[in-house]
């Protein structure tokens, strides 16, 4: 039996948020974390807090889902470095940022899962769309890892995890 990529797609679109794999999933990573915690930064000019790196995973799904469903352009910012931009603080913004990104997150779920076999195939400029989804869920995972390590770094990851 054969796939259709969605189905592909699908799944480890799930892996990526709600889904334990190989490694904790997004919202795990984000479980039980406070504005305090989601603004804390390591050391040195280099690190990004959780909450900033929220509202870069958020600007990014944004924009494929607005790709994907033919919604206007979000503005164009100066760098990738303004994706990380923190402009709110407290719990009540934090519980917003989180989400807003869950929402989103579910939202192109439902884009993706309308994916027929031809999303790898694409007759316009730039990447297909399974290849920008694709290309979201390991941009998750990569920094679903950056925000486990900043968890470990300030205490707040669980010593033991049950999965």
């Amino acid at each position: 039996m054969q796939n259709k990529i969605s189905d592909v797609l699908l799944q480890n679109w799930d892996y990526a948020m709600d889904v334990e794999d190989w490694s904790p999933p997004l919202s795990d990573a984000l479980d039980g974390v406070n504005s305090t915690q989601a603004s804390w930064k390591p050391q040195g000019e280099a690190g990004n807090s959780i909450w900033e790196t929220v509202n870069h995973l958020t600007y990014y799904k944004d924009r494929l889902l607005r790709k994907l469903k033919g919604l206007p352009k979000q503005p164009e910012l100066e760098s990738n470095d303004d994706t990380f931009t923190v402009t709110e603080s407290g719990e009540e913004a934090w519980q917003k940022a989180v989400q807003q990104l869950k929402s989103i997150h579910s939202q192109l779920r439902e884009v993706i899962e309308a994916l027929e076999e031809g999303a790898y195939d694409w007759g316009g400029s730039g990447h297909a769309p399974g290849e920008e989804v694709m290309s979201l869920i390991l941009h998750d995972a990569y920094h679903t890892g950056q925000i486990v390590l900043l968890r470990k770094l300030q205490g707040s990851w669980p010593a033991q995890r049950s999965f």
